[in-house]
């Protein structure tokens, strides 16, 4: 995958609103988990790309450092073979003293050489350098983002969690709901009611059975009663209650 659209999906990702993009989604979890593993795998591609990038400046800086260096002991040499120069034409040998100056010369060439290329790729490593420095934030502020959404898919698990656990015990708890006629304990209550209602039924039937029974009895007693007294009556006798209700003779002396 080319580098340039592997930081072109890290600007975007960057610029991403992820609180509009949870209140648009439908199913915010599914879509946290889904940035969540487009963060993870382009942290890893611009890791890679990072890695290579900066591994392309290292070698120019380390060839910009050979130039400079190699410019150095060109120098030098240049140095050396001017004084050498100067050092047999002051003995007469002219012709020796040209052949130093002439290498002098190619020396000099040479340095020029080496720090032309320094030069030329300074403007390079420059540009190079602002590029990995930026990579480098871009790369710190992705995974940080991804920490972020970690976090946030953390929060929507445990707000989801308490939600379900909050339902459940609503639940449990309006199904123990006096109140409430269609909860077990309400229908309990009212099956328990029922039953009652039931046994008083059957007490008061009961009740009103034996008073029947006693009333009866009481129908029996008058009736024998009054067979007592016909029968008292047709054998010449007071009735008893014409004798209770009589006065009493009053007491001679």
């Amino acid at each position: 995958m080319a580098k340039q659209s592997i930081f072109g999906r890290i600007s975007t990702l960057m610029k991403a609103n992820i609180n509009a993009l949870l209140d648009s989604a439908e199913d915010p979890q599914k879509m946290l988990d889904q940035l969540v593993r487009d963060f993870t795998n382009s942290i890893v591609d611009a890791e890679a790309a990072v890695a290579e990038t900066i591994g392309n400046l290292r070698l120019l800086e380390r060839d910009h450092q050979e130039d400079i260096q190699a410019a150095t002991e060109w120098g030098n040499k240049a140095l050396a073979a001017s004084r050498k120069a100067d050092e047999l034409r002051r003995a007469g040998s002219t012709a020796d003293a040209d052949k130093f100056d002439n290498l002098a010369k190619i020396a000099l060439q040479r340095q020029i050489s080496e720090e032309n290329e320094a030069k030329a790729v300074e403007p390079t490593i420059a540009s190079q350098t602002e590029v990995v420095a930026k990579l480098k934030d871009g790369l710190n502020g992705m995974k940080q983002k991804l920490e972020q959404l970690k976090s946030k898919r953390s929060e929507l698990l445990a707000r989801a969690k308490t939600a379900e656990a909050q339902n459940k015990v609503h639940d449990a708890v309006k199904s123990i709901d006096v109140l409430d006629p269609t909860s077990e304990l309400g229908r309990f209550e009212d099956k328990v009611r029922r039953q009652e209602a039931l046994a008083a039924g059957k007490q008061e039937l009961a009740a009103s059975s034996l008073d029947a029974q006693f009333e009866s009895l009481e129908d029996v007693g008058e009736l024998t009663e009054v067979e007592a007294r016909l029968a008292a009556l047709k054998s010449g006798a007071a009735p008893a209650q014409a004798a209770i209700d009589a006065p009493s003779a009053p007491h001679m002396p």
